[in-house]
């Protein structure tokens, strides 16, 4: 069963790890980031990593250390635990995916990704994605579900085949991506996957866009987003090929 992406996802520009900024006390994927794109208007792009005792926690990296004060693997420590760590310049917490669902209520699009916990893009998944599915049973929002890997959307379409799903995409370039093997990068730059996990969207790299593997996908009916834009000038470029961009650093134009 292939889930259509949602026309909210191709109208209003997705904010990457919700509308963060530093400066003004707003990290990556933190509530007040969140909180500011919805009041702007914005879709929101946030990332899935597990707690210990198997909570989904919107925080992107696998370690605490570059986003909090705390050291190691967020694996490491309960859902209790990592809700009481601060993100480094705010006030805000380690959020888990429930209470960002709470927090966004549908009035916005969520473009979930779910971190690969395999370590190389393989075969072992299965807890962050059961999760993730019983997280959103019952939401009533827009809500699509993206991996770089494979495997962990062919497990959503089995969890939960209602669900849009997309596979995020690159060039994959071997020195990018290590522990990753080089010939799994060969084989994911064919982008071969898409038909078996019955995606209906990819979110490609956005140099990469001209590749004819996405002309391919996109003349088949897939929608293309793309990642990270940083500008408006390369937002003018991605928007050529894609039907939206996932943005940071600056305020994307609105749809009149």
């Amino acid at each position: 069963m292939r889930a259509p992406l949602p026309e909210a996802f191709l109208r209003l520009p997705i904010a990457h790890r919700a509308l963060h900024d530093r400066a003004a006390g707003r990290p990556e994927n933190s509530p007040g980031a969140i909180r500011a794109a919805i009041e702007a208007g914005y879709g929101i792009e946030i990332d899935l990593q597990l707690s210990a005792d198997g909570v989904p926690m919107v925080f992107h990296d696998e370690t605490l250390d570059r986003l909090t004060a705390e050291t190691g693997p967020l694996s490491a420590r309960t859902a209790a635990e990592l809700r009481t760590v601060p993100l480094r310049d705010a006030t805000d917490t380690i959020p888990t995916l429930a209470e960002v669902l709470e927090l966004v209520a549908g009035r916005v699009p969520l473009l979930i990704e779910i971190k690969d916990q395999d370590g190389a893009l393989g075969p072992a998944v299965g807890a962050l994605e059961a999760a993730t599915a019983a997280a959103l049973e019952g939401y009533g929002g827009p809500a699509a579900v993206m991996s770089f890997n494979p495997q962990s959307m062919a497990e959503m379409a089995r969890l939960r085949p209602d669900l849009p799903r997309g596979l995020v995409t690159s060039s994959y370039d071997p020195a990018d991506w290590a522990p990753v093997p080089p010939e799994t990068c060969a084989r994911l730059r064919a982008i071969p996957d898409y038909e078996r996990v019955e995606a209906s969207f990819v979110s490609h790299e956005a140099p990469d866009l001209d590749r004819p593997r996405v002309a391919e996908l996109k003349a088949q009916g897939a929608a293309i987003l793309c990642w990270t834009i940083r500008s408006p000038e390369a937002e003018a470029i991605a928007r050529r090929v894609a039907a939206n961009v996932t943005f940071e650093g600056y305020r994307a134009a609105l749809p009149a």
